[in-house]
């Protein structure tokens, strides 16, 4: 029989009080090709682990100061890819058995046969390989079903935009608005130093955060001139329709929601869905309020062209602790000085016509 090399042959610890026992038993296994260590105790065995695990620990119940019952439970919690087999007296079988039902792959009784001991060595290790093979293709398939949830999750925010792109072909005047509302909340979110997660939230809340337009009677939504009191509620209504839409896809997202919900929040109180003022409007709304307001400002309509960036900016400090929160109107402005994003070009005037669809 060809025995494996030195540096690829399984390690084996034995574990025993009696230096004639594990010199025996050593020898046996060293003749089935194992690199074999070992410890006069339970203490020593965990030592020996810590500096280097093994395939197969070989161990006595019957030891002083820690017993093999709890080397097992040890070995079971820190290294979970060892093989351990018990090695017990014939009157201690039945606590062999409780060995077993603890996690110890198999036993062998005192006095015990050099065949018997192949054997149940053996039958140990097929059984760890067993166990091994079941966790790499567990693995194998978690990573499989997390890539694929991650396609899904791709292809699901894909149709999210592709539904508020399809909204900005409704309203042809805020062609490209949340696209750029996105860009200066993302800067002034790193203005902020906020974390990877909550400006990811952000990112997909400012792309989708006119989404409940889709529910805005068109008439309403393309009209040139000013608009009523009853039109302005009707347009109004749209965080909440856009959150109610969004609720159920998006749970895992709350950041992301309080953008579509609260972006016309204001900080004294009077805003609209809910009368949120100050710390309570959440701060991706906040921030969003700032990007989404300049870019109104700044963007052209049939009859009018748009307020120049300085103009705009004016605007915001003005609107300062009414309608906008000091620190994001700081942090924005920090974001255009380092020119974190295209500036605008007021003279763009927005088509009248909807775009074609049709190449």
């Amino acid at each position: 029989m060809s025995l494996p090399d030195r540096e690829t042959a399984p390690c084996c610890l034995i574990v025993d009080d009696e230096a004639p026992l594990r010199a025996v038993l050593r020898r046996i296994l060293e003749q089935q090709g194992f690199r074999c260590r070992d410890a006069a105790s339970g203490a020593e065995a965990v030592a020996l682990l810590e500096a280097l695990p093994a395939a197969l620990v070989l161990t006595d119940y019957h030891m002083p100061e820690m017993d093999g019952v709890t080397l097992l439970k040890i070995v079971r919690e820190r290294w979970p890819e060892t093989a351990v087999v018990m090695v017990t007296g014939v009157s201690d079988v039945d606590l062999a058995v409780q060995c077993l039902a603890n996690g110890a792959m198999d036993y062998v009784t005192k006095p015990f046969r050099v065949d018997e001991i192949r054997g149940r060595v053996g039958q140990a290790l097929e059984k760890r390989q067993l166990l091994l093979e079941n966790t790499a293709y567990r693995e194998h398939l978690e990573a499989r079903v997390q890539q694929q949830a991650r396609a899904y999750e791709d292809l699901f925010l894909a149709s999210l935009q592709s539904l508020a792109d399809a909204l900005e072909v409704k309203d042809p005047y805020t062609w490209g608005h949340s696209v750029r509302v996105g860009q200066y909340s993302l800067a002034i979110a790193r203005e902020l130093g906020l974390d990877a997660d909550r400006i990811a939230q952000l990112e997909l809340g400012s792309r989708l955060h006119d989404i409940g337009k889709i529910g805005v009677r068109e008439g309403v939504l393309n009209k040139e001139g000013a608009l009523t009191p009853e039109e302005y509620r009707h347009i109004m209504e749209h965080p909440v329709i856009g959150w109610r839409l969004l609720s159920p896809l998006l749970r895992d997202a709350p950041h992301a929601l309080a953008v579509v919900r609260s972006h016309h929040e204001r900080v004294d109180g009077r805003g609209a869905p809910d009368g949120l003022a100050g710390d309570a409007i959440p701060l991706e709304a906040r921030i969003a309020a700032v990007a989404d307001s300049f870019d109104a400002m700044t963007s052209g309509r049939p009859y009018r062209a748009g307020m120049a960036v300085d103009d705009a900016m004016a605007e915001l400090r003005r609107c300062i602790g009414t309608q906008f929160d000091a620190e994001c109107v700081a942090a924005f402005a920090r974001a255009m000085d380092a020119r974190a994003f295209p500036l605008p070009d007021s003279r763009v005037r927005r088509p009248v016509a909807r775009p074609s669809l049709v190449a």
